[in-house]
């Protein structure tokens, strides 16, 4: 007689994943804007990316083959030259976070606007 396996139903296989605990909830009071506020001061305060960290959130970058070889090479580089093991994502969650927080600092004159202004 053939033994029959259990397999587990989709129920199993699909369930929500679950998410830590947030920081700080939004009271009944704030705002949507007033908690993107609160986030964006934060992030500045540290002027840090968020290192490595469970992200909820995710992007998708498309990128040339060019600047993928040169994000690859800078990965190594820190690596080589500097004793630093960091994942490419880390690298440009830190890229963010610096542009971000001299956009903040210097407005106009910034990097990312003077960059961006550029045809």
């Amino acid at each position: 007689m053939p033994r029959r396996v259990s397999l587990p139903g989709a129920s199993e296989l699909f369930r929500p994943t679950e998410r830590p605990p947030a920081t700080e909830e939004p009271t009944d009071g704030d705002s949507v804007d007033e908690t993107v506020a609160a986030a964006d001061a934060a992030a500045e305060q540290s002027g840090r990316g968020s290192g490595r960290v469970r992200h909820d959130e995710k992007i998708t970058v498309y990128v040339s083959s060019d600047e993928l070889v040169a994000l690859e090479r800078a990965r190594l580089t820190l690596r080589a030259e500097h004793g630093m093991a960091v994942d490419r994502g880390r690298i440009v969650r830190e890229a963010i976070s610096a542009a971000i927080a001299d956009l903040a600092d210097r407005g106009a004159g910034s990097d990312l606007v003077r960059r961006l202004s550029q045809p």
